[in-house]
């Protein structure tokens, strides 16, 4: 049951579609190649509609948060076999030793400074050969160049600190950049190979997959000489985004400003008053010739 009254606008849920929905669905739609047939832990699941997607393929799935209460929502909201709502938290995690193949955890080191600590949780639960994937905001590009505040974030880490963090606990690190946007994207395409060399993903809370490249448009280079190679590119598409949203704001405004003017000049108090002014405007008139 989606609880909109009490929404602070920091937890991701399921009536909520925005850039930040790209976000997490594009990081379970990587999380879903890694935990087909396993045990898997979400920690800090939230409402859990990730630990959702993830019990479809997994062979279990504990979702963990702090807040009992969202625990309860997840508990009511998501049901199976395969999947178990606890409330714990990351410097505590409610699992036994070794009992997790891969542990999945999306923007949670952000909302606390106990970062040791739960990578010797991480540490403690997961099995032999486990992996963990794991995302957190960098400082830098996050709070530092836009000069935003998050109040729900305790210690936000640069990217520097963050794999540091990693690396101390694990032997093996592979470290990639997301960033959302709306926007076009350019890949070659050939006639054996009709799907970019580039994976691209669509989705939604019910599901997630992998998206074949489907050109709307075909953009032909020829010459009769050497051609240039061509990487697979993307433009962003946020400052046309902003453009569109200000262009609809100035039109909602002016509707709205129009609607308000006719119902109040067609109101009773209005009218009256216009009345009552009219001496006045006719002496204007006539003062100003």
């Amino acid at each position: 049951m989606t609880n909109i009254e009490s929404w602070t606008g920091e937890r991701l849920e399921t009536f909520v579609y925005n850039e930040n929905t790209n976000e997490h669905l594009h990081r379970y739609a990587l999380a879903m190649q890694l935990v087909r047939g396993k045990r898997v832990l979400d920690i800090a699941c939230g409402e859990g509609y990730g630990s959702a997607l993830m019990a479809g393929i997994a062979a279990s799935v504990t979702g963990v948060d702090i807040d009992a209460a969202t625990i309860a929502r997840a508990k009511e909201k998501y049901t199976g076999n395969s999947i178990t709502f606890l409330t714990g938290s990351v410097d505590a995690i409610p699992c036994a030793d070794a009992s997790i193949d891969v542990i999945i955890s999306f923007e949670t080191i952000e909302h606390h400074n106990r970062h040791k600590e739960m990578m010797q949780e991480i540490k403690r639960v997961l099995a032999p050969g486990g992996i963990l994937l794991i995302s957190s905001p960098d400082k830098l590009n996050y709070s530092e160049k836009p000069g935003f505040t998050n109040p729900f974030h305790v210690k936000e880490l640069y990217r520097a600190e963050f794999e540091t963090l990693i690396n101390t606990y694990f032997t093996h690190t592979l470290f990639m950049g997301q960033r959302s946007f709306y926007g076009s994207m350019i890949a070659p395409i050939t006639s054996n190979q009709p799907a970019a060399a580039l994976s691209v993903y669509k989705g939604s809370y019910e599901a997630v997959s992998r998206l074949e490249m489907e050109p709307v448009y075909i953009i032909g280079l020829a010459s009769d000489d050497t051609l240039p190679e061509f990487n697979a590119s993307v433009l962003d598409g946020a400052e046309v985004l902003k453009m569109q949203y200000e262009a609809f704001r100035i039109e909602v405004t002016k509707d709205a400003v129009a609607v308000i003017t006719k119902e109040i000049r067609s109101s009773l108090s209005f009218r009256l008053g216009y009345f009552i002014l009219s001496p006045l405007r006719l002496i204007k008139h006539l003062l100003h010739g």
